[in-house]
């Protein structure tokens, strides 16, 4: 018997922002699988975090080495962001997608058998190269979908995605207990391999039919300061992520000092719960992508920048109260995702021929923001306590304001274009 899945594999779309010729080809299903490979890859960086201490002692190095595999893991992605994503423009993406996953889950065996310390620095290296399969999924998803369903569908994608960074802790921190650290590693391994096997089998292809694929892979790396130069709001959606991101960044870099310190007392495993409200976050996810189907994606940006000035209130407050900073922590995660997912859907309408490249210089203006953030986080909280990390986070959620209003003139100024365009043809 042959499934059904296999005709709708061999065809490809006519153009890379149509869907593919049969609609069930990116069904809830497929969305949900493609959601789940996002969350994983995602979450394949973030379990090292709280099992530091542990790799510590058993490899015998420094608290300080060990820590050094989190920063192993942003370069490699940061990396793969720039080289591997605008791939999705030049190469059949189903395969690229799985290929990447793969090696990916080579990484994380490699980390998972690792006897030393280089061992695990080499796997936590390929890993987060090759993890970022999810910032090809979540273009691709808008690429499939039907007219006017692209916002839902990134935002069901990026849904999946950010439950899987927020969840990765807590999943590592339980496996853990059960086997060790490496046993995450192993476990990780194995759900990457079936799920890509999975995608595989289910997903269509697609490949980009404009000029990108021949121009080489040299050009199209080039065309990435092209097109942030062409496009200015890709260059002000790129700030808004940024800013956004680094302000939370603040908060995340920080949450533990102040939960275990003498004012909440918590310990790790304390924390880690507290860290899982934020998943609540991912539902604004769909909320935001709706609200840019209906061509508001404005209107969404604009209240996810407000309620991140509410959620740094709230956090401020939650110095003495532990319900303060909850309600602050997702109120905050709840503005990062809206922000996020109304950029996506703006940048992607932009050129929808080069969604992957539009995507790369994007996520890279992303991780800069929240490595910046992050930084700054540390030195506030040495300088002056939370009192001066909020400070610091309301700071720059002030900016993301501004850089929204700057935003808000240039989208007037396209429309305004668009108008006038028309104008001009209806009198031609």
């Amino acid at each position: 018997m042959t499934s059904s899945h296999r005709p709708a594999r061999s065809r490809a779309p006519a153009h890379p922002d149509a869907p593919p010729p049969s609609a069930p080809d990116l069904s809830t299903p497929v969305l949900l699988l493609m959601a789940v490979a996002c969350g994983l890859c995602a979450g394949s960086n973030y379990f090292n975090q709280p099992l530091l201490h542990s790799i510590a002692t058993q490899l015998q190095v420094r608290d300080a080495s060990a820590a050094l595999i989190v920063t192993l893991a942003q370069v490699a992605y940061a990396a793969g962001l720039l080289l591997l994503v605008p791939l999705g423009d030049l190469l059949e993406r189903r395969r690229l997608i799985t290929t990447l996953m793969l090696l990916a889950a080579l990484g994380l065996f490699t980390s998972g058998f690792a006897h030393n310390y280089a061992m695990l620095a080499l796997g936590t290296l390929l890993t987060g190269l090759f993890s970022v399969a999810a910032q090809v999924l979540v273009p691709l998803a808008a690429t499939l979908a039907a007219p006017g369903r692209s916002g839902r569908a990134v935002g069901l994608v990026m849904s999946g995605l950010l439950t899987g960074i927020l969840a990765a802790r807590s999943v590592a921190g339980l496996l853990s207990e059960v086997g060790g650290w490496t046993l995450v590693y192993r476990v990780a391994g194995v759900a990457m391999v079936a799920v890509a096997l999975a995608l595989w089998w289910v997903m269509p292809m697609s490949r980009n039919t404009t000029s990108a694929p021949t121009q080489g892979y040299g050009r199209v790396l080039r065309s990435l300061g092209t097109l942030a130069l062409h496009h200015p709001r890709l260059r002000s959606r790129a700030l808004l992520g940024g800013l956004s991101f680094a302000s939370v960044s603040v908060l995340f870099s920080t949450m533990a000092l102040l939960l275990a310190g003498p004012a909440h007392r918590l310990g790790d495993a304390g924390i880690g719960l507290v860290g899982l409200a934020g998943v609540a976050g991912a539902l604004m996810a769909n909320v935001a992508g709706r609200m840019a189907d209906r061509g508001q994606a404005q209107v969404a940006t604009a209240a996810s920048v407000g309620l991140l000035l509410l959620g740094w209130g709230a956090l401020w407050l939650g110095a003495s109260s532990l319900v303060w900073f909850v309600v602050g922590m997702l109120v905050a995660d709840l503005a990062l995702q809206g922000v996020h997912i109304s950029n996506q859907n703006v940048i992607y309408r932009l050129d929808p021929t080069a969604r992957a490249r539009l995507n790369a210089v994007y996520m890279t203006s992303y991780f800069v923001g929240a490595a910046t953030g992050s930084a700054m986080g540390s030195v506030a909280w040495l300088w002056g306590g939370w009192g001066a990390t909020c400070a610091l986070g309301i700071g720059i959620a002030v900016l993301n304001a501004l850089a929204l209003a700057y935003d808000q003139r240039l989208a007037v100024r396209a429309l305004g274009d668009g108008v006038r365009q028309a104008t001009e043809g209806a009198g031609a």
